[in-house]
């Protein structure tokens, strides 16, 4: 387990010096990105009103999101900023490998209980935001059968393209990184306060995906083994 300062050669983990290149490059397409907003069109255009194109000086992407019921949020500031987090991507559309990923982390949410929505924040966040509105979220949510305080998220594709990168759902290979179905296999989990995180197949049994979660956190870890549900 290390942190992103230890991890150099990461690109999803920048160092100092790679981070302020990363913060410098995520402000010039600030400008970029407010064009392309206001010349593209779809639902995000008519819900997002007069979104900052700037990003916050912090370690992930602080772009405005929409849940699935509609509430507008910034990634960072409002959903990890000093939380204990899992956050895995997904598709309303995705009718293969989504739906299996999202009923293991059911059984992680059921095994965490009350606990999720207070000690742990899970986010699953749209590959398509393009296609999913919010409606189009909570409709996958109901037909999975995902409980309370499990948010899911969308919002404009620049903004999810930066966000996918530096979670590191991505693929140095131009032509693998397209395949969005490359990038739905996989959990971050982290521990911002303490700048602790790792990932895991979202397909692992649910037990392994909670003793990641106890590897970053030590309060959790000092509390024992989470029961499964």
């Amino acid at each position: 387990m290390t942190s992103k300062t230890e991890r150099a050669g990461d690109a999803t983990l920048p160092d100092p010096m790679r981070r302020r290149a990363v913060r410098r490059w995520m402000a010039a397409g600030g400008a970029a990105a407010a064009a392309a907003a206001a010349a593209g069109a779809g639902w995000w255009q008519a819900s997002q009103a007069a979104a900052p194109a700037d990003f916050a000086d912090t370690r992930l992407p602080d772009v405005p999101l929409v849940t699935h019921d509609g509430r507008k949020v910034r990634f960072y500031s409002d959903l990890v900023q000093g939380k204990l987090v899992l956050i895995n991507m997904m598709y309303a559309q995705c009718s293969s490998r989504c739906p299996a990923m999202t009923q293991n982390l059911r059984r992680v949410h059921e095994s965490l209980g009350d606990r999720v929505g207070r000690d742990v924040f899970m986010y699953s966040i749209s590959l398509l935001p393009e296609y999913d509105r919010p409606a189009d979220l909570k409709a996958y949510m109901q037909q999975q059968g995902v409980g309370p305080h499990w948010t899911f998220l969308t919002g404009q594709k620049e903004h999810v393209e930066r966000l996918r990168r530096a979670l590191g759902f991505s693929d140095p290979d131009p032509e693998r990184d397209a395949d969005i179905n490359r990038h739905t296999g996989m959990v971050r989990i982290g521990n911002d306060a303490l700048d602790r995180w790792a990932m895991a197949p979202a397909l692992v049994s649910p037990g392994y995906i909670l003793e990641c979660l106890m590897a970053v956190d030590p309060v959790m870890r000092e509390a024992g083994r989470v029961p499964l549900a």
